[in-house]
């Protein structure tokens, strides 16, 4: 890990040998890491170099620290591009991970005004109300509500619900979801957030809003989900003009 003839600083050395520890699973969430005093006769270097590695780290988030206990591998956190329209069970399997779903309220309501105007429908219209927790890997990534006109998408189950909502729009129903709008804002999770998501109090979270429409632009669901801001991050590719 340590190559004391290179021109690279020590302190870089040590840093990419951890990060590359970590990236390769050899290091997994939650693990302690040696201490300071252990990396510095490990590799006969100063305390003051491993600590700058590991501050490096910190800052990186790839590690944390926890007073009076040591640092530890911090949970990496999934990127999502934002540049398609994917569904969580679809980005997950993707991953090569288990997507699962726990459904807290699955009823048909009366539209609203202001749900009927972004479901474009009659104010009063029957709108299928679906609440659920998004697991990943029996972890909770989301909170996510779900609002579908119920004489757009007919037949709407619990069942399918917690299976694939888009595979059942569009294998069964052939319905084309073509695209939608998606509006990302910062917050702070609220108390039904911090119980439901298994996050500490005051813990920052992402709000996303989004609202998917068919290929004859007729409007298929308007989404609010509340994602764990320790557990994602979004990506999206930018070009200039």
């Amino acid at each position: 890990m340590i190559d004391k003839n290179s021109p690279v600083p020590i302190y870089h050395q040590l840093e990419e040998g951890i990060k590359q520890l970590i990236e390769s699973g050899q290091l997994k969430p939650g693990d302690g890491l040696p201490s300071e005093r252990e990396y510095a006769d490990e590799y006969a270097i100063s305390r003051m170099t491993v600590r700058q590695a590991i501050i490096n780290l910190v800052n990186d988030r790839y590690l944390y620290r926890v007073k009076g206990k040591g640092t530890f591998v911090t949970e990496q956190k999934f990127e999502q591009n934002l540049k398609g329209l994917t569904s969580f069970t679809e980005d997950m399997k993707a991953r090569g991970m288990k997507a699962s779903s726990k459904l807290l309220n699955f009823e048909i309501i009366p539209a609203n005004l202001k749900l009927a105007k972004q479901l474009n429908i009659k104010e009063h219209g029957p709108v299928y109300e679906i609440k659920r927790i998004r697991l990943a890997e029996e972890i909770p990534m989301a909170l996510e509500r779900t609002y579908i006109s119920a004489n757009l998408v007919q037949g709407l189950t619990k069942t399918i619900v917690q299976d694939s909502l888009y595979k059942y729009a569009e294998e069964n129903l052939q319905l084309k979801i073509a695209g939608g709008q998606q509006i990302i804002e910062a917050t702070i999770a609220n108390k039904e957030e911090v119980r439901l998501l298994e996050v500490p109090e005051n813990s920052p979270v992402m709000i996303m809003q989004r609202t998917s429409r068919l290929a004859d632009n007729r409007v298929f669901e308007v989404v609010k989900s509340t994602y764990r801001a320790d557990r994602y991050k979004f990506m999206i590719d930018l070009k200039r003009g």
